[in-house]
């Protein structure tokens, strides 16, 4: 049995440097950041989404915790926003230790989420997933999510458009 426990002031670091390197490493894997920049672009991410830590308003960050154990096997970043009349909830994060993985930990969590979320009055539930993350697509899809939406990347080679640009040499 999985529960999702609020965060502790004490392991928000811990949470923090997870998700901020992850989100780094996922960006360069997508294409969408350089390396030798991801950290600091991650970093300023999670800064202007979480300008007050584990007390920015509209934002709950859990524990993933195994009951039986007590032992914490993941982090999960829910978010509130109103668009209207409408309440919506937002998952930003689902963090799983490696050697918790495939034993039914970010089905639990999310599924608890969505009891959050309904409570809290949110309408619908959304997230992201990269691409290159089938097992979390799949996951997702299992769990009723659906895309309503679709970002597109062509990576552009400088050769290749070399003389194609008007103007350009």
């Amino acid at each position: 049995m999985t529960r999702l426990v609020p965060m502790q002031a004490n392991v928000y670091p811990r949470f923090l440097d997870e998700a901020v390197t992850g989100y780094a490493r996922d960006n360069v894997v997508a294409g969408r950041w350089p390396e030798a920049e991801a950290l600091e672009l991650s970093r300023a991410e999670f800064s202007r989404l979480l300008p007050a830590g584990l007390e920015t308003a509209d934002h709950r960050i859990y524990e993933i915790e195994d009951e039986v154990t007590g032992q914490t096997v993941g982090f999960v970043w829910l978010a509130f926003m109103q668009k209207g009349t409408m309440k919506s909830a937002y998952v930003y994060q689902v963090i799983v230790q490696p050697e918790f993985r495939r034993q039914g930990h970010a089905r639990a969590a999310l599924q608890a989420l969505e009891l959050i979320a309904a409570a809290e009055g949110a309408s619908s539930i959304g997230l992201h997933v990269f691409q290159h993350n089938p097992g979390a697509q799949d996951l997702y899809a299992l769990l009723g999510y659906q895309i309503n939406s679709v970002n597109m990347l062509k990576p552009l080679a400088r050769d290749d458009l070399e003389g194609a640009v008007p103007g350009s040499r």
